[in-house]
């Protein structure tokens, strides 16, 4: 049976409801899922728990589901210049958990490795550590994070065989992978379909057992999340 379909609203088909757990690929807008997130706001689907580094910018990325009120609680690493999640934030109108990013990816990676816990120095003696258990290793404190799950992952790859063995393009490899790995059901985006056994097998990121279902994007941009320019001379 086939992992490809036409599109994204397919490939979300009987998947998408109300109050899911979603992680989203991509690091401000760099290796997002675009397609799918789109599939999202249009599905209108509310109550949605969103696991990304950050989300998006007021009009990009995860942007519109915010503004749509789609989204009850974002997990994330950094505000970053989204002011509609700083002021939903600020108006009680979201809920928002902010994780050291470097501890975020590892509470994911955890959870596709099947690790339900470990401990890390970072955040120790911060509110990052507020209500964690707290244990000593070689005569430092270490705080126990636990792994996060999600019941949807959505990710974008630059090409995919017809198996759905997935490379993905540089930067834009970022947390793609390791989500791919801890959610019920990956669904991914890519720019490229190739025939299956054109990749080469040492370079491949997310090997297909991973993925449940998967597209081609259609109609990608390259927006700037922040443009910073050298004045004139």
């Amino acid at each position: 049976m086939t992992k490809i379909f036409y599109n994204a609203e397919t490939a979300l088909k009987e998947i998408l409801r109300d109050n899911l757990v979603i992680m989203s690929g991509g690091f401000g807008l760099c290796g997002i899922p675009e397609n799918l997130i789109k599939a999202i706001y249009d599905s209108k689907i509310t109550g949605i728990t969103i696991i990304s580094n950050n989300c998006g910018t007021d009009e990009e990325g995860l942007g519109p589901l915010l503004k749509n009120y789609q989204i009850k609680k974002m997990i994330g690493s950094y505000v970053g210049e989204n002011k509609t999640l700083e002021q939903q934030s600020i108006n009680s109108q979201i809920e928002l958990e902010l994780i050291p990013q470097g501890t975020l990816a590892e509470k994911i990676r955890a959870a596709g490795a099947g690790i339900p816990a470990f401990f890390t120095n970072t955040g120790y003696g911060t509110i990052v550590a507020e209500g964690k258990e707290v244990r000593e290793f070689g005569g430092k404190k270490y705080i126990m994070e636990t792994a996060l799950h999600a019941d949807l992952a959505i990710i974008k790859g630059w090409k995919a065989d017809k198996v759905g063995n997935i490379i993905y393009n540089k930067t834009a490899r970022n947390f793609n992978p390791i989500m791919a790995t801890a959610a019920k059901i990956t669904v991914a985006e890519v720019e490229e379909i190739v025939e299956t056994g054109s990749l080469d097998p040492n370079n491949i990121h997310t090997p297909c057992i991973y993925v449940h279902r998967f597209i081609q994007g259609i109609s990608y941009r390259k927006p700037i999340e922040k443009l910073t320019v050298r004045e004139k001379i």
